[in-house]
């Protein structure tokens, strides 16, 4: 097979995002972000190849290479993008699998152009990977891939991981096909989630479903076994701790403290706009400290940053409009001539205004109705080189299980949410730095290089005990754990 690749990554968008200059040129810079950085240094190392959208509706372009990568785009009709990517992955799989936040939407167009796009992906990657080769698939929007790969490409050993929460068995009985999305996972070696329940839930499910017999961490599929088990994502440690050394971002950091008053102190949210992130429910409580005298706007402040996500879906739209009117609200009742107890920023932010913030915040409430993992807090833990601020955290992030010295939270109870962050306000800095540090350790020995090698690690001894061999995957020593990334 000519033109083949030992390791293949598939997920729904490319590693890179396309720039136009001013002269009107394009060009591929490489995307941010923690699965990239952790990735991109594989790939690269595999001379391998990552199958993935643009993220523009349209004919795809020619595969290409960059930074060391073989890039090969996936094409999406604006039809596609309609029904398979803010349809059935967002509209349906999105909220159920996040516990039904946001009621469902479940449509037959919506499924059958799931099932294609999930089939132009499996045959875009069957091309792609050698013989034996490796491929590695990403997500829930692809979460037929595996099987449909493995119908097509027997002899690959092929992995999946699932970067959003796996719901309790209750929930994921609603999804219609719901057996065709077990029988695409089980076409994987090796299923990742991101904590030991999902993997639980997923066995389960194709005991009761499919009539398999799981055992442990395992089930037997058509004289294959497959493995189901956790792998926390994490973050590029290195990257935050050098952003947090930045003499230029700690000035920003300063900067940012005095424009928002100098004394104040200053509580800090960082999220997408969505419904699965407590966005409400955290002004909610805040709006009811300031009525109650608890805080005031001359003591406390606190900045929103909101990310613009999925703005042309109407519960999007719906989401915004609500967060907005409650900050105009508090404003209006609680604010002061050139000073306000909430600012809004509904906007993307780069890596370095991100740590400068975390630099700032005296506080960081994190506070997810649902979340796989939430890496903005492993982040704001990593920037805190000097022991101090404090992390209010949802007990409903896949985070809080690694963070457990974090101030933990309900986040559907208001009265809840009003204590963690009055506590975490009222935190000297001898009991900020007691709960800092260990989440520091944690996160520092736990980061996304560790995070890829253990996976791809167990995907080599799985497939090994499948009979498929090592192939030409190296995935032993620093160079993996490290690579690029340091």
């Amino acid at each position: 097979m000519s033109d083949s690749y030992e390791f293949v990554v598939v997920a729904n968008r490319l590693p890179v995002d396309e720039v136009t200059a001013e002269d009107g040129s394009r060009s591929w810079a490489r995307s941010p972000g923690g699965l990239v950085s952790a990735l991109q240094p594989i790939v690269r190392r595999q001379g391998g190849a990552w199958a993935g959208w643009t993220g523009q509706p349209g004919d795809a372009p020619e595969p290409f290479d960059t930074d060391g990568m073989h890039l090969h785009p996936v094409g999406l009709s604006a039809d596609d993008v309609d029904r398979y990517y803010e349809g059935q992955s967002n509209g349906t799989i999105w909220p159920l699998f996040h516990d039904a936040v946001e009621q469902p939407t479940h449509r037959r167009p919506w499924r059958q152009a799931y099932e294609a796009v999930n089939r132009r992906f499996a045959e875009a990657a069957a091309l792609l990977a050698a013989p034996d080769g490796t491929v590695w698939v990403h997500d829930y929007q692809l979460m037929l891939v595996p099987a449909m790969l493995r119908e097509l490409r027997p002899d690959l050993r092929i992995g999946f991981f699932l970067h959003i929460p796996f719901p309790p068995v209750e929930l994921f009985m609603q999804l219609p096909r719901r057996a065709d999305i077990l029988r695409g996972l089980l076409g994987a070696d090796l299923v990742g989630f991101q904590r030991p329940l999902a993997a639980q839930n997923f066995l389960q499910l194709t005991g009761r479903l499919l009539g398999l017999d799981p055992q442990e961490e395992h089930v037997v599929v058509d004289g294959r076994t497959v493995t189901a088990r956790a792998f926390p994502i994490s973050i590029d440690v290195t990257e935050v701790e050098e952003l947090a050394a930045d003499p230029a971002v700690q000035a920003e950091a300063r900067r940012m403290r005095t424009e928002l008053g100098g004394d104040r102190r200053l509580l800090l949210g960082v999220d997408r706009l969505d419904y699965t992130k407590g966005i409400e429910q955290r002004l909610e409580a805040y709006g009811e400290l300031l009525a109650d005298g608890t805080v005031s706007n001359d003591d406390v402040v606190l900045v929103q940053v909101a990310t613009p996500s999925r703005m042309r879906v109407k519960e999007y739209q719906e989401l915004r409009a609500r967060v907005e009117r409650e900050v105009g609200r508090i404003n209006g009742e609680y604010g002061a001539v050139g000073q306000v107890p909430v600012h809004y920023l509904f906007q993307s932010m780069n890596r370095a205004e991100l740590v400068a913030l975390y630099l700032a915040a005296d506080v960081m409430v994190i506070t997810p109705l649902r979340d796989g993992m939430n890496l903005v807090a492993k982040e704001y833990v990593a920037a805190r080189h000097d022991d101090q601020g404090a992390l209010v955290l949802s007990e409903f992030a896949g985070a809080a299980a690694e963070l457990p010295t974090a101030f933990l939270v309900n986040p559907h109870d208001v009265e809840d949410l009003k204590r963690a962050i009055t506590d975490a306000l009222h935190a000297d800095g001898a009991e900020q730095a007691e709960r800092m540090k260990p989440m520091r350790t944690q996160v520092r020995d736990n980061d996304i290089d560790k995070w890829a090698s253990d996976f791809l690690e167990t995907l080599g001894t799985i497939s090994e005990d499948n009979d498929k061999g090592l192939g030409g995957l190296i995935l032993d020593g620093d160079d993996l754990r490290h690579g690029g990334n340091r």
